[in-house]
């Protein structure tokens, strides 16, 4: 241990950045378990940032030739020199033993941003739907989702109380990247490459939820579910996991001399106090009759062991229907034990029937001739429709503990139908189960489901493999259901089905729930090609365009709440299942895209970059209401949820507008003197979070990247 200590400080002499490097993989080694998941961390991942303009000392790589299908020079370059006349930068090649200059047109080169460096983040709107009054917004940021999740390490640390995410399922078919390149099936580091950008995202996750009651909700296959209850075993050894299995399609999806797969998996990782909310389904046994609020009739005939008749002969008794209408006749007398069922004295113009299965075993009634004219009175029997070809009807009825809770008033009574049957219905919240942890819902069919409700919010757009909305919806129900003001976050948010399965459960009770989605805008990978053939590149409006954010996150949000297509036209079809209503409809609600930025530190501290820092301002204060995006010529202003004094000499009016204003809840003060920022904090009204720019933002980006 001493000789490498003596050789890191050797290192750190020659080069400080390399020897800091090398002292960090040294830590990571030696603090390595002797047991548990151990896997390479590999080269710091980094993301290339195609709008992002080129500035002196950035990192970038420089672009094939327009028209050229090639991956191009991988090498990151430093950007030394700007000749803005020319628009040419003179670069310098990073990591190389031989100094290599080079001079490229800035036009040809891509900002590439390494995970390890220090950013600071903006935010830019690319657009909003409102139809939510007052409600929160919801938000959806096109960008590396890693970057994004360290800008909210400013605007949500510790305030969400639901992360769920559906990450790459490492396929091997080209399904995600790591350094810019697909990982494919035959990368033989494919699955470390995948647990080192999972823990990487996952770290600063952590530092998002609540600790207190939140839960972190994440799916996957079989290639990675062992590897990755490893991982968040010890990522979150404070927190309760669980693993649910839940089909998702039920015709199966083949896989050759192997059982079909119909199912994935969902880890939940719950913290502090959270807890799961029982609901009108065990999400395993078909009870969708109480999920509607409808109250079960059982059959009458007995099945089972110990049924046949010949074990109770009082209980094979006729029941007479009309021949014609299929109405209730009578009954007859129980049949003698050596009694054929063609020596029944059937009456005129009625046909009799009896409990006997479809293979023609003769069983029992459940009920004695006497008990089921007291039901038929009561109307707790009713028949099923009638059969076309036998016309017989096969008899209902409400077993003891249904008609124990009808007479304690669980369930109420809306009438009786044209023959005398109880019209019923479970009141709101009287039927509930505790969920297994084992789900089959038709309701989560993905192909039905997911696929489908794409292709009508967003007609002839593909997505592969999105989730049900109402696997989604189901699975933040029993976490969120009872927290209406919740802050849910998807970082992975592909076709947005998260933030649209919010949306249903704010519709269902009146919610203000908020969701977050994050997604990036890359060109699915078969697309590339033809794009590149055409001379286009990552940044140019035409190829932008087919990323996933904008062709499909932003218009399946957008078609969700306004209830028209892209092109303007009705959504067609209706939402099923727990909350049945026309898509056309739409939702209630608020939502704003934005994009994510890149600022220069010197710029956000001298007040230049405050246009892209407005946003994640708005943001910690609640994302609701009005935003102040221009400095105040005033040198104060105060908007729903927050206020901002960028002129500490104005304090005086700003503090009098804070404390005349109702829901405020933070205070931003533009001043690099903190005993001044002291003082104008003591002066704010109880509630109102006093929070100090630039310093609180440059310093939580420092901390952040470990500083």
């Amino acid at each position: 241990m001493s000789r490498l200590t003596d050789l890191l400080a050797k290192a750190k002499a020659k080069d400080s950045q390399l020897g800091a490097d090398l002292e960090r993989e040294f830590k990571l080694l030696s603090s390595r378990l002797p047991f548990g998941l151990n896997f390479e961390r590999h080269s710091p991942e980094a993301v290339e940032l195609p709008l992002r303009p080129v500035r002196k000392g950035d990192k970038v790589r420089v672009l094939p030739a327009r028209g050229s299908v090639k991956k191009g020079d991988q090498r990151l370059w430093q950007v030394k020199t700007i000749h803005k006349a020319t628009k040419v930068a003179e670069l310098e090649l990073l990591d190389t033993a031989e100094p290599q200059m080079q001079s490229v047109p800035l036009a040809d080169l891509i900002v590439v941003a390494e995970f390890r460096d220090t950013i600071y983040p903006g935010l830019v709107s690319t657009g909003m739907v409102m139809r939510g009054g007052d409600k929160p917004f919801h938000t959806v940021i096109n960008g590396e989702n890693y970057h994004v999740l360290k800008a909210l390490t400013y605007t949500h640390r510790g305030k969400v109380d639901a992360i769920y995410i559906d990450p790459p399922y490492n396929t091997g078919a080209k399904d995600w990247k790591y350094n810019n390149d697909y990982v494919e099936g035959d990368d033989l580091y494919r699955h470390s490459k995948w647990l080192a950008m999972m823990e990487r995202r996952l770290e600063v996750a952590k530092e998002l939820l609540n600790p207190a009651d939140s839960v972190l909700i994440v799916t996957i296959d079989e290639k990675e579910y062992l590897r990755l209850g490893l991982l968040l075993e010890q990522t979150f050894p404070e927190a309760s996991i669980q693993m649910v299995s839940s089909v998702i399609m039920p015709a199966g999806s083949s896989r050759d001399g192997r059982f079909s797969r119909a199912d994935e998996y969902l880890y939940f990782v719950i913290f502090g106090k959270a807890r799961v909310t029982p609901w009108t389904s065990d999400m395993l046994r078909d009870v969708e009759d109480q999920a509607r609020g409808e109250v079960r009739w059982n059959g009458m005939i007995r099945n089972g062991e110990g049924s046949l008749r010949t074990r109770i002969p009082s209980m094979f008794w006729p029941i007479f229907l009309d021949s014609e209408t299929g109405a209730f006749h009578s009954v007859g007398e129980p049949l003698h034990r050596s009694q054929r069922v063609d020596e029944i004295d059937t009456p005129k113009g009625t046909v009799a029937v009896l409990p006997v299965d479809g293979s023609g075993r003769e069983l029992m009634w459940r009920l004695s001739p006497q008990t089921f004219l007291e039901y038929l009175d009561k109307g707790y029997i009713r028949f099923s429709r009638r059969d076309p070809k036998t016309g017989q009807r096969s008899p209902q009825y409400l077993q003891s503990g249904t008609i124990t809770k009808l007479e304690a008033g669980d369930i109420e009574i809306l009438g009786r139908d044209a023959e005398g049957a109880l019209e019923l219905r479970y009141k709101d919240g009287r039927k509930t189960y505790a969920p297994l942890s084992v789900w089959n819902r038709v309701s989560h069919s993905a192909a039905e489901h997911g696929t489908g409700v794409v292709k009508r919010l967003i007609p002839d757009r593909k997505f592969p493999f999105p989730k049900s909305l109402y696997a989604v919806e189901d699975s933040l129900r029993f976490f969120v259901g009872d927290k209406p003001n919740s802050i849910i976050l998807d970082f992975f948010s592909g076709s947005g089905t998260t933030a649209h399965a919010v949306m249903r459960l704010n519709k269902q009770d009146g919610g203000r729930r908020q969701c977050i989605s994050v997604t990036n805008n890359e060109v699915a990978a078969d697309e590339q090609k033809a794009l590149r053939e055409q001379g286009l590149r990552p940044g140019d409006p035409d190829w932008e365009k087919h990323g996933i954010c904008d062709y499909i996150t932003k218009p399946r949000v957008a078609a969700a709440i306004t209830g028209k297509t892209p092109d303007g036209e009705p959504i067609k079809g209706d939402y099923k299942f727990t909350d049945e209503f026309p898509m056309a409809d739409g939702f209630e609600e608020n939502a704003e895209f934005f994009t994510l930025t890149y600022e220069a530190k010197s710029a956000v501290n001298h007040n230049l970059a405050y246009a892209r820092i407005a946003p994640m301002l708005w943001l910690r204060a609640g994302a609701q209401g009005r935003r102040i995006d221009k400095l105040p010529p005033e040198g104060w202003a105060v908007a729903d949820t927050y206020g901002l004094l960028t002129e500490v000499d104005q304090a005086t009016p700003f503090i009098h507008a804070v404390s005349q204003a109702s829901g405020l809840r933070i205070a931003y003060i533009v001043t690099d003197d903190d005993r001044r920022f002291q003082a104008i904090a003591k002066r704010l009204p109880d509630g109102v979070e006093p929070v100090r720019l630039y310093e609180s933002y440059l310093s939580n980006f420092s901390f952040a990247n470990g500083e």
